[in-house]
């Protein structure tokens, strides 16, 4: 996994305060320690702890001269020995109280800031932000030209990386183009990689495939016209390895009709819903695996790279309709070490492939709009996974389910022959032990056992650590709600994306301590926030991206219908002590 430095961050909380926050490494001891620094102007440092910080990695600091520039830098402490120190993090002169930071933006004329997902690109240690600029975009579903989807890189000081245009044969919408941004060949940087096609440019402006070519028909659909699969350089954007997309589009009408029904559907609807992950699959390196359908026929194809080369790994396909596997794809996906053997298995809404490649199970619950895998019961061994189910017309069945990862075993349900849209599975009731669930006409929260225990939240989107429990808050849009509390940030001058269902550019733990930053779009959409608490905390744990599954799933995070990321163990009111991750960490190659 990914090396990553301190990652050090200081925002101002009132006139003559700062709250500072770092993380720990899941490779380091239990027992490490810090001390933490303050160098104000010109003045020597200062240390701004009595004795050694032994609890939470946060701090209020009060007492700086805040018209001055301050330099915040820790020193881990092993075994009575302080270490150097890591690169600090400057705190301008005059920053104004505000518990967010600002990334200025190159946004395209008419374009708007959509999902974003992170990758460290150049071997810092540090964070870089991939953007997913959109202009004119169009449902499936919807007839009309788009613009051509745009990806940017940055700096989390506003630094311009580069810029990757996918053109005009790549059409506009949330469920076309899936990124992933991930050091798929273990030597400490991060790659980009999606679907391409004619007309593509890359971030050093040399064009894939034909320019000159136009395959939209009159509908302002692409079906037609070669379709390619790009490795970029994750450093310069250029184009590195470019291969024919694994499955082609082949009968356009076999990827089933309208809810998942098996019907034809030759307006290409179906035909292009794309998902895609990240997965160890051997257990030790990343796989890349790119997804088409789930309607009806449905295609997993698995891509390794490695020393500059791209290959096949395996390809999963469904074939028809009458395969047990089809038609049982989300809108979203997950992956998690299900069974115990330390590969990588691929949760693909109601069926889950294996490492191999082949099908380990499917429950026959057919298509659904949200997907959590966790171990969100703390008293059965292994991981659970629940969902929400569209119920086709003619057919029963549960609208929310919680089944076992392992076997697909249905453990609950609920909602029966009801067709809901959206649910959610976490701790958020910080009285209780193990996940509630909730969705879209539950009427309730519920315990994992399927017992109602109390009111449903006020929304039913997405979540994030914040506050200084264990358990986790509601994000909906731009606030942050306690579930039966108070509200805990309003993010005013920044807004969420993708209409109703105001998800983040991005909610990850990318900073600080282990709670999790939550990053939006400004208003004008000339900037993005990274907004991170200032609430303190004694509780530590080591940051969730050295956690494997958690840290996949920032990678699929802006897949489909965005979901909100899982830990690979219970995380929560009542947890044991965080499972040491079994991860080597990788030095960049210089």
């Amino acid at each position: 996994m990914e090396k990553l430095d301190r990652g050090i961050v200081a925002v101002r909380k009132s006139a003559d305060s700062v709250f500072v926050s770092w993380r720990i490494l899941g490779t380091e001891p239990e027992d490490i320690t810090f001390n933490l620094y303050r160098k104000t102007g010109n003045e020597a440092e200062k240390k701004l702890n009595a004795s050694p910080l032994t609890k939470g990695t946060c701090f209020y600091d009060v007492g700086a001269d805040l018209n001055k520039v301050n330099r915040y830098f820790i020193k881990p402490i092993l075994n009575t020995h302080e270490l150097a120190a890591d690169k600090p993090f400057v705190l301008a002169a005059n920053t104004p109280i505000r518990q967010y930071l600002t990334i200025p933006l190159r946004t395209p004329e008419g374009y708007t800031p959509n999902d974003a997902s992170v990758g460290d690109l150049d071997g810092d240690g540090e964070y870089e932000i991939i953007l997913h600029q959109t202009g004119r975009s169009r449902d499936n579903a919807s007839n009309g030209i788009t613009d051509p989807p745009i990806f940017q890189a940055y700096k989390l000081d506003g630094t311009f990386l580069w810029e990757i245009n996918l053109g005009k044969n790549i059409r506009e919408g949330a469920h076309y183009t899936q990124f992933m941004v991930y050091d798929l060949d273990g030597d400490g940087i991060a790659e980009f990689a999606c679907k391409t096609a004619d007309g593509t440019v890359d971030g050093k402006g040399k064009v894939i495939g034909d320019a000159t070519k136009d395959y939209r028909n009159q509908n302002g659909k692409v079906l037609d016209g070669p379709e390619f699969f790009t490795i970029f350089s994750g450093k310069t954007g250029q184009a590195l390895a470019t291969t024919n997309y694994i499955p082609s589009r082949g009968n356009i009408g076999a990827w089933g009709g309208r809810g998942g029904n098996g019907k034809n559907d030759s307006s290409g609807n179906r035909v292009d819903r794309f998902t895609a992950c990240i997965a160890y699959l051997d257990g030790i390196h990343p796989s890349v695996v790119m997804c088409r359908g789930y309607y009806g026929r449905t295609v997993l194809a698995a891509w390794d790279w490695r020393n500059g080369k791209l290959t096949s790994r395996w390809v999963f396909d469904t074939k028809d309709g009458r395969n047990p596997y089809s038609g049982m794809g989300n809108h979203n996906l997950t992956v998690a070490d299900v069974d115990g053997d330390g590969k990588d298995e691929i949760i693909y809404g109601s069926m889950c492939v294996d490492d191999n490649g082949k099908g380990l199970y499917t429950t026959g619950l057919r298509h659904g709009d949200a997907l959590h895998v966790s171990d969100l019961d703390p008293e059965r061994p292994g991981l659970e996974v629940f969902g929400v189910h569209e119920i086709e017309e003619g057919t029963k069945g549960p609208g929310a389910a919680l089944y076992d990862a392992r076997t697909g075993k249905i453990l609950w349900r609920g909602s029966e022959d009801e067709d809901v849209g959206r649910g959610v599975a976490d701790n958020i009731d910080n009285t209780r032990v193990g996940a509630q669930m909730w969705w879209s006409g539950s009427n309730g929260l519920f315990d994992i056992k399927g017992h109602r225990i109390g009111e449903e939240p006020r929304s039913t989107n997405f979540l994030i650590y914040w506050d200084d429990d264990l358990s986790r808050e509601l994000l909906d849009g731009n606030h942050i709600d306690k579930y039966n509390g108070k509200r805990l940030l309003t993010a005013d001058g920044a807004i969420a994306n993708n209409g109703t269902k105001a998800t983040p550019a991005l909610s990850a733990d990318i900073l600080g301590d282990w709670r999790e930053e939550l990053i939006l779009r400004s208003y004008d959409n000339q900037s993005l926030r990274i907004y991170t608490t200032t609430i303190p905390t004694d509780l530590r744990n080591y940051t969730l991206m050295h956690d494997p599954q958690y840290r996949l799933s920032i990678a699929w995070q802006n897949v489909g219908y965005n979901q909100p990321p899982h830990t690979g163990f219970y995380f929560g009111k009542g947890m044991k002590k965080a499972p040491k991750p079994n991860i080597v960490l990788v030095e960049p190659v210089k």
